[in-house]
């Protein structure tokens, strides 16, 4: 095309592009991918036409017409510091660790003064375990945009990680002065805080009377936040009566498919047993990774913070990278996370390159430790590929009190995981499943992994943190009691209970609701489970 026509395209170009822009700030999806392929069929090279479709992409959740579009920009402008940004953040859900390194490594040749991509740049970050790297940038977008309530909620849930809670309240009650209908921050600054009075919890309330029109997330984050006051005021039943709305909420937000999860479990049991782990290769003979496992909420993250306590561990978070290994080497294409078709899949791979594919692309999660934590709770499913993969490894896995263990995922809201725990007998018979299967495990693979009791670990510390070092193969070390201690951040929804010594307070708390669990206990009593502490 020659000059003359470029020029004369470029009004036209502006417009469709202003045309995009706006059609996507209105979710019309559809709308704005069609002027997208206007602006590329005038013009195929023009970046910011290519860049309008990654973000087209990235809001309707198509990562790989996204990847696909911010490849394009970079390819077209290497200095085009944004798209590097969202290819770095596309990476790392994918788990794909090095790529998206490499693709922090052109931001900071770059470099920018845009907060919008400094932000991305340390929500990226956070994601890689480089929390203090992440609060810099954090911080350095909040400083060249004040009074941005997503640059703040991003900055003060970094402070709530490190333990600087009084700082990230702060931010999160600016934010509402800001936007008062922030449900998000509400529910942060109830996460951060022990409610001392009502005056929060009334706020909120009022909020959503305001608001009866308010879509089922906002409804989720307020009445969880609403039902953790109450609970730290110690009103059992408003507590409760809060935390069944915001589940009722979050639930018909989402959908669980427990046909599916039936299918996984039983693929599982069906097809990995003791020859299965005698066959083919024996996997990488490293003793670094330590698997610190079981359901959400029954005391992994204070396990996990016991071992980091020793000088020659490293926590390196909750890794996706393991069944991501799986997937990439299998090819699996399902949506569901762990599959039938993976699972079958997985059964004849090369675990040895599934073991060298983890360990590479965890890498810089792994810290300078000989050994790390991944704790992932979800692993439990893939015990048998772990044992496969690193025969050397050691596996520690949590043991609470079933009651206790699906009431403390009923009332917690979680990210995107967990859909089974927003109604209380798909929460029992998920947890039903969970210990059947561990006990499969116990019976195929005796003394491969170690069972911790949460209960006696909070009322007994010394003992059970001694055994839990010694199964570990490591030295004892007087730190592992002082784990609190650490100034370590923590991305965890205990962030802030795991900087307190450890106590006994949820020990038995389920009873404080039981007239309200009958539907939760009755499940699990039809299955037999022991429910005893």
């Amino acid at each position: 095309m020659n000059s003359i026509a470029s020029q004369n395209l470029q009004p036209t170009l502006q417009s469709l592009l202003k045309q995009g822009f706006f059609a996507l700030s209105k979710h019309q999806f559809d709308t704005a991918s069609e002027i997208c392929q206007k602006i590329l069929t005038l013009k195929p090279d023009l970046v910011p036409g290519h860049f309008l479709v990654g973000l087209v992409g990235l809001a309707s959740k198509n990562k790989r017409i996204a990847f696909s579009a911010f490849q394009s920009v970079v390819k077209l402008d290497n200095d085009h510091v944004a798209a590097w940004a969202n290819l770095a953040k596309l990476y790392m859900d994918e788990g794909k660790v090095n790529l998206a390194d490499q693709a922090l490594q052109h931001t900071r040749r770059i470099k920018t003064e845009d907060p919008l991509v400094l932000d991305l740049i340390g929500t990226t970050l956070s994601m890689m375990g480089e929390h203090g790297l992440a609060k810099m940038f954090f911080s350095k977008a909040n400083a060249i945009k004040p009074n941005h309530p997503l640059f703040m909620g991003n900055l003060a849930n970094c402070l709530i990680f490190h333990g600087e809670t009084a700082a990230a309240e702060a931010l999160l009650r600016d934010i509402i002065k800001l936007r008062a209908n922030s449900a998000q921050a509400h529910w942060s600054i109830s996460k951060s805080i022990k409610a001392q009075d009502k005056n929060h919890i009334d706020e909120m309330q009022m909020m959503l009377a305001n608001n009866e029109n308010s879509n089922n997330n906002a409804l989720a984050f307020y009445q969880y936040a609403i039902g953790k006051e109450y609970e730290d005021l110690q009103q059992w039943p408003q507590a409760f009566a809060a935390f069944e709305q915001g589940a009722k909420a979050k639930r018909e937000a989402n959908n669980f498919d427990e046909q599916a999860e039936i299918k996984s479990f039983q693929c599982l049991i069906d097809n990995y047993n003791e020859e299965w782990l005698e066959q083919g290769h024996t996997g990488n003979p490293t003793t670094a990774p330590i698997f610190v496992l079981g359901q959400p909420r029954t005391g992994t993250t204070l396990i996990e913070r016991i071992i980091t306590a020793h000088s020659d561990v490293h926590s390196a978070g909750e890794l996706q990278q393991f069944g991501l290994a799986l997937r990439r080497l299998s090819r699996t294409t399902s949506k569901q996370r762990f599959s039938p078709e993976l699972l079958l899949a997985a059964k004849d791979l090369d675990m040895t390159k599934v073991a060298n594919m983890y360990l590479q692309s965890t890498k810089r999660m792994q810290g300078d430790t000989p050994r790390f934590v991944d704790k992932l709770p979800q692993n439990y499913l893939l015990i048998p590929l772990i044992l496969k993969a690193f025969p050397n490894a050691k596996i520690v896995h949590l043991v609470r009190n079933p009651m206790d263990a699906c009431f403390a995922s009923y009332k917690q809201l979680f990210a995107d995981a967990y859909l089974h725990s927003y109604d209380q007998e798909e929460m029992a018979r998920h947890h039903v499943r969970y210990l059947k299967l561990m006990q499969v495990w116990r019976e195929r693979f005796p003394g491969r992994f170690f069972d911790i009791s949460y209960e006696q670990t909070a009322r007994n510390l010394e003992p059970n943190a001694r055994a839990l070092i010694e199964f570990l193969g490591l030295p004892w070390q007087d730190n592992c009691l002082n784990f609190h201690q650490q100034d370590s951040a923590v991305t965890t929804a205990s962030a802030v209970q795991v900087r307190e010594p450890a106590h006994t307070r949820s020990i038995g708390r389920w009873r404080k609701y039981e007239q309200h669990l009958q539907p939760m206990l009755a499940t699990l009593q039809e299955h037999a489970i022991d429910i005893t502490e």
